[in-house]
């Protein structure tokens, strides 16, 4: 049956119950043999429950060994890691691991190995029953937004890129640890799927709120994840950790300023999210629907295109008046290049997708891919102006007007910092 969304307003539920774990580096060093510095050099840092902290920083300048550190993967020589309130240090490092997910770039996958009993691996080694996991295997391949009955029995050589990282992401999660560790998790795929990654990624968090640490070199991908960006120089010293709003607005120093790069300005558009602006109504039909009677709804709403969706209101199809006409019914084709972003896209996300889009927008999708409306490039004018003219307006402190600024107590004098809540986080 057609009908049409409204969109008076897109505002998003509350927030789910924090299932993450606070993490502190306590004067955390790395020494390798041989080797005059230092990879890591007395870093002190809290990690918050339930955020997102993104790890930024030139080459070589110990992220990614920082990250490897909380799961033990690699040895600290002096410090703390406590993982809520227990040392990691005392912690058996096997048993360690199974507490914290773990997803690298490309997913990592066992080549040899189904797509179930991948996911299956960690609760397997915990004794599970074989009903227990299967469950859990679906209920994974769900919450990344793949069909159990398509994909748990396929090997990893038959999924694309993007599946295969969606996968790791489920494997990472299986025994629902606290913590979730990020290595590049999508520097290996193109930069279309890589924004559809990121988006489920927050999806993902909305609906868990793990702690989940990442490494980037992209800091435009910091921006658009992160609750918090910790950047890093030479030996994982800490010259600003805050929220990327403050980052942007209120640069520590002239590194980071150089970090940033040019256009800091437009980076503040990234802050901006789809969910943030109000959506276009749309005419949705549902398979099997009569052609004539989607074209009747049109008439009614004065719209050129109708949104065809599935039995899980995913939408398939954008069909336009032309394409309507030639239809006795409403088919089950899959346009595999619909111009679909999600709600937790950026609005250069949005842009993005519109310029390949031959309607001049974009559709609107939230949890699970379910259909919630349209954007087109009007809204995304009008949002990036009233974005631009906040950010011309200063406080009297000098930070822009409409950007929030969160919390930060420094800790010493080294860059290390605590943190508290983001607003809205």
């Amino acid at each position: 049956m057609s009908e049409t969304i409204h969109n008076a307003d897109n505002q998003t539920g509350p927030h789910s119950a924090i299932t993450g774990a606070s993490i502190l580096l306590d004067k955390v060093t790395k020494r390798y043999p041989g080797q005059q510095k230092a990879a890591v050099d007395g870093l002190t840092m809290e990690i918050p429950a339930g955020k997102i902290v993104m790890l930024v920083g030139p080459s070589g300048c110990g992220k990614t060994t920082t990250l490897k550190m909380i799961n033990r993967l690699i040895e600290p020589t002096e410090g703390r890691i406590v993982l809520d309130e227990d040392d990691v240090t005392d912690i058996d490092g096997d048993a360690l691991r199974r507490r914290i997910g773990y997803v690298i770039q490309a997913g990592g996958l066992f080549p040899h190995m189904t797509v179930a009993t991948n996911i299956g691996i960690v609760p397997k080694m915990l004794g599970w029953s074989k009903e227990k996991i299967a469950a859990r295997v679906d209920e994974l391949l769900e919450l990344v937004s793949l069909d159990p009955a398509v994909y748990r029995h396929r090997f990893p050589k038959e999924l694309s890129g993007g599946q295969q990282q969606r996968i790791g992401v489920a494997r990472a999660l299986a025994a629902d640890p606290p913590v979730l560790l990020m290595d590049e998790p999508f520097g290996a795929v193109d930069p279309i799927t890589r924004q559809r990654l990121q988006d489920e990624l927050l999806n993902i968090q909305e609906e868990l709120q793990k702690t989940i640490v990442c490494v980037t070199h992209d800091f435009d991908e910091a921006v658009k994840l992160g609750d918090w960006i910790a950047i890093f120089t030479e030996g994982a010293q800490l010259v600003q950790y805050d929220t990327p709003e403050r980052i942007l607005a209120d640069p520590a120093n002239e590194f980071v300023e150089n970090f940033i790069g040019s256009g800091a300005g437009l980076k503040q558009l990234t802050l901006t999210r789809v969910n943030e602006v109000n959506l276009a109504d749309a005419v949705v039909a549902s398979v099997g629907d009569l052609g004539s009677d989607v074209l009747s709804r049109l008439d009614e709403a004065g719209h050129n295109h109708a949104v065809v969706v599935d039995e899980r209101r995913r939408p398939i199809q954008w069909l336009t008046r032309r394409q309507l006409t030639r239809l006795d019914r409403v088919s089950d084709d899959v346009d595999a290049k619909l111009p679909v972003v999600g709600d937790r896209a950026t609005l250069n996300d949005a842009l993005d997708t519109m310029l390949v889009s031959s309607a001049g927008a974009a559709l609107v999708t939230g949890r699970r891919d379910t259909f919630l409306g349209v954007i087109d490039v009007e809204t995304v004018m009008d949002a990036i102006t009233r974005a631009h003219k906040h950010a011309m307006t200063a406080h009297s402190d000098g930070r822009p007007v409409g950007i929030n600024t969160g919390t930060l107590d420094t800790v010493g004098t080294s860059g290390a910092a605590t943190v508290g809540e983001r607003p809205g986080g």
